[in-house]
């Protein structure tokens, strides 16, 4: 397995100015844990806590599942509605804005420097630069706009008639397979070479959309997805957190981060 040690990150960049330009290329990037060190979910959820609008029942349901879901007794699908059903008849609007306040505060400073550099490499190549990731809307579109990202293929919360959400999650839910299909599409509909582009993730549910693409980029991998980057030959990225980092434990980050494992992954 061919990696980017921290000394040489910047060859991952000069290979990108040296590659094909054009919009025929895809840069697909996953959000958490690639471009976004650790879970965006977990603004929103501390937030919540902050705020006393998470109940002790709520609290205690999401660690629950979230254990259910690490030992394989549910589904990623089954997980994302149960988090939706914790805002069922917020309104979507209050979401967003409140999405927005939760990355200048808490997000903007979690970003990978480096995979800033990533990002503007390939926008500086007019490649066809995508957001594909299984987070949310209120999650991942404020990232896409600091990134000056403007296309997005990830879950979207359903809607009453009045903009509020209804519980639900719009289907298909991009998750693995799906998510792979769903750049798939995406790159039939708009003359996008698959074996041309990029995929950036670190989870071991892209393997799937890793293995279409030509040229897959595995940014700090997880167990499954850096045993498969080993077997295929795949070069991984390497990168540093942001310095700066607060590593606090507290009952507010540990339900945070049941909330988090809720909606991941992205």
């Amino acid at each position: 397995m061919r990696s980017f040690p921290a000394a040489q990150l910047s060859d991952s960049v000069a290979a990108i100015a040296a590659g094909p330009p054009g919009p025929h290329v895809g840069a697909f990037f996953d959000l958490d844990g690639t471009l976004v060190a650790g879970f965006t979910a977990t603004a929103h959820a501390g937030d919540r806590i902050r705020r006393g609008q998470a109940s002790i029942g709520e609290l205690l349901g999401i660690l629950e599942a979230s254990v259910r879901y690490r030992l394989g007794r549910m589904h990623f699908e089954r997980l994302l509605v149960r988090a939706a059903g914790y805002l069922r008849g917020e309104l979507m609007s209050d979401l967003d804005e409140l999405g927005e306040q939760l990355f200048a505060r808490d997000i903007a400073s979690r970003m990978y420097p480096h995979m800033l550099k990533i990002v503007r490499a390939h926008q500086e190549r007019a490649h066809a630069v995508v957001l594909s990731s299984s987070a949310l809307t209120i999650h991942a579109e404020p990232v896409a706009r600091f990134l000056g990202i403007t296309q997005m293929l990830c879950n979207h919360f359903e809607l009453d008639e009045h903009g509020a959400l209804t519980g639900s999650i719009v289907k298909p839910i991009l998750w693995g397979p799906k998510k792979a299909s769903a750049v798939q599409q995406y790159c039939g509909a708009n003359d996008i070479d698959l074996q041309r582009s990029y995929f950036y993730a670190d989870g071991d549910e892209d393997v799937p959309l890793m293995s279409l693409v030509g040229n897959p980029r595995p940014v700090n991998p997880r167990r499954g997805l850096a045993a498969t980057a080993a077997q295929r030959g795949w070069p991984v990225l390497r990168v540093a957190g942001p310095a700066g980092r607060n590593r606090r434990a507290s009952l507010r980050r540990a339900g945070s981060a049941g909330w988090a494992a809720l909606t991941r992954r992205g």
